[in-house]
């Protein structure tokens, strides 16, 4: 099997204008991103961008960048614009590109499944929440899964209900998915879903079509860069870990 990660990029953000481009120890963020990225066994690794400075910024890293249409309103849609221009990948890998700190360890943990299970169509990850006040925070997905490990329900909500408080059984979802090349192409052309809409969140269109996700543990703890906040925890991170690309 063939591995494509693609890393959708945008410039516009309501808190965060030019995100991808945004330094990070004097490297773009997507840049972070990317050679990260690279750490993993991927066979390729593109980046999606509508915008010609996130494009230029990329090839000039010496990185593979595609340009692709305004008008995807959301990453899925825009993954599978790129999955349909390479025909010769089985599985897409989507990694976001506002986590400068993702591992190559995380990206290999989804690989693995789809290598042991050809039917296998969708994956993603989840880890372990510690504290409750990140159960109680709209900001962070929660994920339930059954005992094969394939996710029940994800929620901005606390799920299962603290009816009694047992921290083991909470996990937050991590937004990396692995798809197979040509269900992200079908996925993206399915009509959004009630769940999806209330909870705003893309991945339950999949289980209310039907289809199964494989949700894998990882032990890591990645920042999504939404804030200026965010972005201050990286950078110190960055500088106490002496982390280089």
């Amino acid at each position: 099997m063939k591995f494509l990660g693609v890393i959708p990029a945008r410039y516009a953000s309501t808190r965060l204008e030019g995100k991808p481009l945004i330094s990070i120890e004097g490297q773009p963020m997507i840049e972070w991103v990317y050679k990260r990225t690279l750490t993993s066994s991927l066979d390729k690794v593109v980046v999606a961008t509508d915008d010609k400075r996130i494009f230029d910024a990329v090839i000039s890293f010496g990185g593979e960048a595609v340009m692709t249409s305004p008008d995807h309103t959301n990453g899925t849609s825009r993954i599978a614009e790129v999955a349909a221009e390479y025909e010769d990948y089985d599985v897409i890998i989507n990694v976001q590109g506002d986590e400068p700190l993702i591992e190559g360890a995380m990206i290999d943990a989804l690989i693995e499944p789809f290598r042991e299970n050809h039917d296998l169509v969708m994956a993603t990850l989840k880890h372990k929440i510690d504290n409750y006040e990140e159960v109680e925070n709209p900001n962070n997905v929660k994920v339930i899964t059954d005992n094969k490990d394939f996710a029940i329900y994800f929620s901005r909500s606390p799920i299962p209900y603290p009816r009694t408080l047992d921290m083991k059984n909470y996990y937050k979802h991590v937004g990396i998915y692995g798809y197979k090349r040509d269900f992200v192409i079908e996925y993206s052309k399915m009509i959004p879903t009630d769940l999806e809409i209330s909870e705003s969140l893309e991945q339950l269109r999949v289980i209310e079509n039907g289809y199964k996700i494989k949700v894998l543990d990882t032990p890591y703890k990645v920042i999504g860069v939404d804030t200026s906040e965010d972005l201050a925890k990286v950078e110190k991170i960055i500088r106490d870990n002496n982390i280089k690309i």
